[in-house]
């Protein structure tokens, strides 16, 4: 994969270089990815996530030699892969959505433990990737929480 192909994907087609809130702009692409897979049934989307995340490691490693700087704000293929996560085996509405973006970026933000030891300690591709994947599984948990108390 070429550098150019590698910072493109990585920066969600440039959104990452909005100069503010890159990481919140680049959740945003994760939205239509979630509709697009939510007819999917439960094992194609967890097949669609993981191929999505495993390709995002390496586009990251890329993207952040590239930029000289190991998790570079304009990264966000990881925002997308953590709200992939984040809405996984969820309905996909507005209300669960916008529930989800609402988690993942506070998660995101916050880094509680794991998401904060992938953060300082795994370097790489996969430093850039695991924190968010950890954040979307944070963001997973509440939201099925959240719409089960909702729901009782």
């Amino acid at each position: 994969m070429t550098r150019k192909i590698a910072v493109f994907l990585a920066t969600g087609a440039y959104i990452g270089r909005i100069p503010v809130m890159p990481g919140t702009f680049g959740t945003l692409w994760g939205v239509p990815l979630a509709w697009a897979i939510s007819a999917l049934t439960s094992g194609q989307q967890a097949a669609v996530i993981l191929a999505f995340t495993a390709l995002s490691m390496p586009v990251a490693g890329i993207a952040a030699r590239a930029s000289g700087k190991h998790d570079h704000p304009s990264i966000v293929i990881d925002e997308i892969c953590g709200y992939l996560i984040g809405i996984f085996l969820l309905p996909f509405t507005a209300f669960n959505a916008i529930l989800v973006f609402i988690l993942f970026r506070f998660f995101d933000i916050v880094k509680p433990w794991p998401a904060s030891l992938f953060d300082r300690k795994v370097k790489g591709g996969a430093g850039v990737v695991l924190d968010d994947v950890a954040a979307g599984v944070y963001a997973n948990v509440v939201a099925h929480l959240v719409i089960r108390l909702i729901n009782h």
